[in-house]
C-alpha cells in the first residue's frame, strides 16, 4: 500500500530529489547561476589557474611560430616513424571532444534529464578540444599555408583534393563535427544569454549579451522554434559521435601496416573516445563544483552516472585490447604476431603495460559504490584514464611504425622538446579557453535547470 501511494505521488517523468538540491525556486536557480558571471567575485584560484594556462598558451604559439620557421624537422618524426606526437595528440584531443556531444545530444534525445547540470561545459569542452585537435593535422602537412588545397573549392589550377587520402577525410570529419557542435552549443546558450542581458548592470555587457541573444524575448513562438531547432541539431549531432572517430580510426584501418589493418577499429575508437571524454568531464567537473559551490546542481547522482559510463566504455576498450591479442594470433600473419610480441616485450613495452594498467585494471575499481562516491579517488582515476588513453594512442601509432615489415628499416622514435612544448601548450590553450568560458558565460544551463525545480516550490 505504501509503495502504491508513493507511485501515485511520483510520476514517471519526475526526477529523483538528488538531481537538484532542495529548496530551490525558479528565481533562486537563476540568481545562483547568473551570479557566477555577473556579480560574484572571481576567486583567486581562477586567476592562478588562468596565469598558468596562459603560460601554456604562450608556449604553444611560440612553438608553432618556430615550427613555421624551421619546419616539422623540429619534431621527432623520422623514417620509419612518420607519425609521432602530432597524430597521437590529434586522436587524443578528438576523443576528449566526444563526451560533450554524447551528453548533450544523445542523452537529450533519450530524455535523460540528469545531463542538464553538465551538458553546458561538456559542450564547451568539446569545442575547445576540437580547436586543439585541428591544429595538428594542419601543421603536420609541413606547409600549412597551403592547407586550403584540402577543401573542394572551385579553382582554375585544376587542383582537387584526393578523396582517398585520410588527411582529407579528417578535414571533412573535423570541420563538420566542429560546425554542428558549435551550432548546438550556441543554440542552447541563447535563452541564457537573454537572461544575462536582462540582469547585467554594465551597459556594455547588456549590449554584448543582447547582440548574441539574437533578440530573444521569451515568447511562446521563440520557445517553439527553439525546441524544434535544438532537437534537430541533437539529431544531427548524434551520428557524428559515431562517424567522426570512426573516420579518424579509418586513417589507420585503411592502411596495411601491422596493428592498424583491423575492422574493429571504428567501434573500438568510438568507445575509447567516450571513455576518455567522460574521464575529462569528471576531471573538470569535480574541482569546478567545489570551487564554485555547485554541489546542489552537480550532484553525486551526476558523478555516479558518469563513473558508470566510464566503467562500461572502459570494459569495451579493454575487450578491444584482448581482441587485438587474439586477432594477432588468429590471423596467422607473422607480422601481426610479431607486433603483439613487440608491444609486450619490445622497447616500448613499459608504455604498453602502463596503458593496460591505466585503462584496463584501475577502472575496475568503479564497480564499487564507495569508490564512485569518493570524489578524490574518482578524480585520481579520471586523471589516470586520461593518461592511459594518451598512452594507447602512442602505442597504436609508434609501435606499428617503428618496426613494420623490413628489419633493415626499423628505427626508434624519441619526442623532442618541441613535441612536448606543443603538447603541454595545447593543454594550456584548452584550459585558457575553458577558464574564459567559465568567467563570461553560464557554466550550467539556467533555463534547463529551472525545468527541474518541482512545481510546488513555485506555487
Amino acid at each position: 500500500m505504501q509503495s502504491s501511494e508513493m507511485l501515485g505521488k511520483t510520476p514517471e517523468v519526475q526526477l529523483p530529489a538528488p538531481v537538484i538540491g532542495p529548496g530551490y525556486t525558479y528565481g533562486s536557480v537563476t540568481d545562483k547561476i547568473s551570479s557566477l558571471v555577473l556579480s560574484r567575485r572571481t576567486p583567486l584560484a581562477w586567476f592562478v589557474a588562468f596565469a598558468l594556462a596562459s603560460l601554456g598558451t604562450a608556449m604553444l604559439f611560440g612553438t608553432i611560430a618556430y615550427l613555421l620557421y624551421g619546419g616539422i624537422g623540429i619534431w621527432g618524426n623520422n623514417v620509419p616513424v612518420g607519425w609521432g606526437f602530432d597524430i597521437v595528440n590529434f586522436v587524443w584531443w578528438v576523443g576528449i571532444g566526444h563526451a560533450g556531444t554524447l551528453i548533450s545530444a544523445i542523452l537529450l534525445l533519450f530524455r535523460q534529464q540528469w545531463r542538464t547540470s553538465i551538458n553546458r561545459f561538456a559542450e564547451a569542452m568539446t569545442l575547445f578540444a576540437i580547436a586543439n585537435a585541428g591544429l595538428y593535422p594542419l601543421l603536420h602537412t609541413g606547409r600549412p599555408w597551403f592547407d586550403y588545397w584540402l577543401m573542394p573549392y572551385p579553382n582554375t589550377f585544376g587542383l582537387w583534393p584526393n578523396f582517398r587520402s585520410p588527411l582529407v577525410w579528417d578535414v571533412f570529419a573535423i570541420s563538420t563535427y566542429a560546425t554542428v557542435s558549435f551550432l548546438f552549443w550556441y543554440t542552447g546558450l541563447i535563452p541564457d544569454l537573454a537572461t544575462l542581458r536582462d540582469r547585467a548592470k554594465n551597459p556594455l555587457l547588456r549590449i554584448l549579451y543582447g547582440i548574441f541573444a539574437l533578440g530573444w524575448r521569451n515568447s511562446a513562438a521563440h520557445w517553439n522554434r527553439y525546441h524544434a531547432a535544438y532537437l534537430m541539431l541533437a539529431a544531427l549531432s548524434t551520428p557524428l559521435v559515431v562517424s567522426v572517430h570512426s573516420v579518424v580510426s579509418l586513417d589507420f584501418a585503411a592502411g596495411i601496416v601491422p596493428g592498424w589493418h583491423a575492422t574493429m577499429f571504428p567501434p573500438y575508437f568510438v568507445a575509447g573516445a567516450i571513455f576518455s571524454g567522460f574521464a575529462m568531464v569528471l576531471t573538470l567537473s569535480i574541482p569546478l563544483r567545489k570551487a564554485y559551490g555547485l554541489e546542489d546542481f552537480i550532484t553525486m547522482r551526476h558523478i555516479n552516472n558518469m563513473a558508470k559510463i566510464m566503467l562500461v566504455t572502459g570494459l569495451i576498450v579493454f575487450y578491444g585490447y584482448m581482441m587485438e591479442l587474439f586477432m594477432g594470433w588468429y590471423s596467422g600473419s607473422q607480422y601481426e604476431e610479431y607486433l603483439i610480441l613487440n608491444r609486450m616485450t619490445g622497447p616500448y613495452a613499459p608504455l604498453y603495460w602502463a596503458l593496460i594498467l591505466c585503462n584496463g585494471l584501475i577502472p575496475q575499481l568503479l564497480w564499487f559504490r564507495g569508490v564512485r562516491n569518493n570524489l578524490l579517488v574518482l578524480f585520481i582515476i579520471s586523471l589516470i584514464v586520461n593518461v592511459g588513453m594518451w598512452l594507447e594512442r602512442f602505442v597504436i601509432i609508434v609501435t606499428s611504425l617503428h618496426r613494420d615489415f623490413l628489419p633493415s628499416a626499423w628505427g626508434m622514435y624519441y619526442p623532442t622538446i618541441f613535441d612536448w612544448t606543443m603538447f603541454i601548450g595545447t593543454i594550456g590553450f584548452f584550459l585558457t579557453l575553458l577558464l574564459l568560458f567559465i568567467r563570461v558565460l553560464p557554466v550550467i544551463s539556467i533555463f534547463e535547470m529551472r525545468e527541474l525545480v518541482p512545481e510546488s516550490e513555485n506555487a
